[in-house]
């Protein structure tokens, strides 16, 4: 999912780019309100697992890859969609610049995709679920499915939009690709749910709903 240079045109990067700067505010603006010192270690250890599962990158047609994104998971454990910008935005970042991982200029399309649209999804969808299911096991794997595979079209329109990709392919390529990786990013994200609520429940933000 991440795209590359030159995948993108310059002008529309810098759209992206500007509205990826102004979630990075909002974001930092969350931290600097409600990130305390007893959940410092918490967020750096997140962002450690982030960067580390998404490592994995599996090939996609046209030229892109399939990896999890973990925007849910950072969502629901710190209780903001903007927990999840922030996390995914240092991850993309030292990706993109120490490793490659992620074209400089199509950098802000990569946060709107997994920092925005992921962390948003993830969050938002999982207060949906648990209003339906009850369960926080089943909503967590529900919005981490989702947070991975609403990105993925996301980054297809903008493919497709930029010229890069035809639409319908690209579309379904990516789509298929990224549904069977939610499978596998729902599990890890109902896991370690679960063994922070058994574990450290105190740590869980409340909206994740751990039970008393």
């Amino acid at each position: 999912m991440h795209i590359p240079d030159s995948f993108i045109p310059i002008g529309q990067a810098a759209v992206y780019w500007l509205i990826a700067l102004v979630f990075i505010a909002l974001a930092l603006r969350w931290v600097r309100r409600e990130m305390s010192d007893e959940k410092v270690p918490l967020l750096a250890v997140l962002a450690a697992g982030v960067f580390a599962l998404q490592a994995f990158n599996i090939p996609v047609t046209m030229g892109t890859s399939g990896h999890l994104v973990g925007g849910a998971l950072v969502a629901i454990v710190l209780g903001s969609p903007f927990a999840a910008v922030f996390v995914l935005s240092l991850v993309l970042i030292v990706q993109g610049v120490l490793f490659g991982d992620g074209g400089l200029t199509t950098m802000g399309a990569n946060i709107v995709n997994m920092g925005v649209i992921g962390g948003f999804v993830g969050y938002y969808s999982y207060q949906g679920l648990m209003g339906l299911t009850k369960s926080m096991l089943a909503s967590a794997a529900g919005a981490a499915w989702l947070a991975c595979f609403i990105p993925a079209l996301a980054a297809a329109v903008e493919l497709a939009f930029a010229g890069t990709f035809p639409f319908g392919p690209g579309l379904v390529s990516m789509g298929i690709y990224h549904a069977l990786i939610g499978v596998i990013e729902a599990g890890i994200t109902a896991v370690v749910i679960k063994l922070i609520a058994t574990a450290r429940p105190d740590i869980l933000d409340s909206s994740a709903g751990v039970p008393a």
